[in-house]
C-alpha cells in the first residue's frame, strides 16, 4: 500500500497515511481537525529480484571475453594489489634518497 503525505492547513504539522489507491484523499488533520492537503512527494521504489540494473549489473567491470565468472576474484584481487602497492610506497617514502657517490660530502670548512 502506498504512503502519503499529508500537511493541515491550520496547524501546518505534516504526517503520512498508508492508504489503498481507491481511498479517499484524508481531509482532516489527526491533530487539530483542520482541513489538509496531499503532498506531491517523490515515491520509494526498491525494484527486487534479477532483471535489475541494480541487481544484475551495477558495479561489474566488464571483462575482455565478455566471462564474468572471475568477477569476485577480481575485486579481492584488486584489494591485495592496493594494500601492496601502498606498503610499497610508504617502505620506499621512509627510504633516505641515495646519495651520488660522485660528489662525496664535506664537513663546512674542511676541504
Amino acid at each position: 500500500m502506498p504512503i502519503y503525505e499529508y500537511e493541515c492547513k491550520e496547524c501546518g504539522k505534516r504526517f503520512d497515511a498508508m492508504q489503498k489507491f481507491s481511498d479517499e484523499p484524508l481531509k482532516e488533520c489527526k491533530f487539530c481537525g483542520g482541513e489538509v492537503r496531499k503532498l506531491m512527494g517523490t515515491p520509494a521504489l526498491q525494484f527486487k529480484g534479477s532483471g535489475w540494473y541494480v541487481t544484475d549489473y551495477a558495479g561489474k567491470t566488464p571483462k575482455p571475453g565478455g566471462n564474468d565468472s572471475g568477477r569476485e576474484k577480481t575485486r579481492e584481487g584488486a584489494k591485495k594489489e592496493k594494500t601492496s602497492s601502498a606498503a610499497n610506497t610508504d617502505s620506499a617514502a621512509s627510504k633516505p634518497a641515495a646519495s651520488d657517490a660522485s660528489h662525496p660530502t664535506t664537513p663546512s670548512g674542511n676541504k
